[in-house]
């Protein structure tokens, strides 16, 4: 889902995944998945946001792009691939927030971002914890040993720098009380939109490149 919207009484552009609540909605919106046209309908609004100077808020929610057959044959790999170098050089602030899940590439491809929140009960992760048994114990089963070796939780995150914030939620998690999560939320975002906006172009643009490629960067002190 893409548009341009007013935050508090500032025009800016927004861009999220919407997976559905019920089984309807889920089929309609392909349970979250996006497919290329998803991701290059996402450029094409992030390009007219930076061509009127907008801010950019995305919000990431998926357990990862479609991975169909007819998603690889209109070229999915190359829609990601292209977002993530467009993203990482886009001339305004972007600022992201993992609200559920993210999965993946697939998250990746809307998350390049200046500022990386996440809701304290979400997870980022390059793979599922099933999708990770599967391959190194060849038994989903062992999904939870997968979880706690993939350091996916907010917590395990914020530590590793891969986000910047962790955004609390009312008690019972942000499902349990729409409102209360998006006042809270609210607050990071302004906050973070402050920053960002008195920061030059230049600078912005420098900082976001620096600040991925550092990320999985390990040093043995005693080599």
């Amino acid at each position: 889902m893409a548009g341009f919207a007013k935050f508090q009484g500032r025009a800016v552009c927004i861009i999220g995944h919407q997976k559905g609540r019920d089984t309807k909605q889920r089929v309609l919106h392909n349970f979250g998945q996006p497919k290329p046209e998803g991701y290059r309908k996402a450029l094409r609004v992030m390009q007219l946001a930076a061509k009127f100077h907008r801010p950019v808020f995305c919000f990431v929610d998926t357990q990862g792009a479609y991975p169909g057959i007819d998603a690889e044959e209109r070229g999915q790999a190359e829609a990601i691939a292209r977002n993530l170098r467009e993203m990482s050089r886009l001339p305004v602030p972007i600022i992201v927030t993992v609200t559920g899940e993210g999965g993946s590439g697939g998250a990746l491809a809307i998350a390049v971002g200046d500022r990386v929140n996440i809701l304290e009960n979400g997870f980022y992760s390059v793979i599922s914890p099933e999708g990770c048994a599967a391959i190194m114990w060849r038994d989903s089963a062992r999904a939870e040993t997968a979880a706690e070796a993939l350091k996916i939780t907010a917590r395990d995150l914020k530590e590793f720098g891969i986000v910047d914030e962790i955004v609390p939620e009312p008690e019972g998690g942000a499902h349990t009380d729409h409102e209360a999560a998006a006042q809270m939320l609210g607050i990071t975002l302004e906050r973070n939109l402050m920053e960002l906006m008195a920061v030059p172009v230049a600078d912005l643009v420098r900082n976001r490149y620096k600040k991925f490629r550092k990320m999985g960067q390990f040093f043995d002190l005693h080599g």
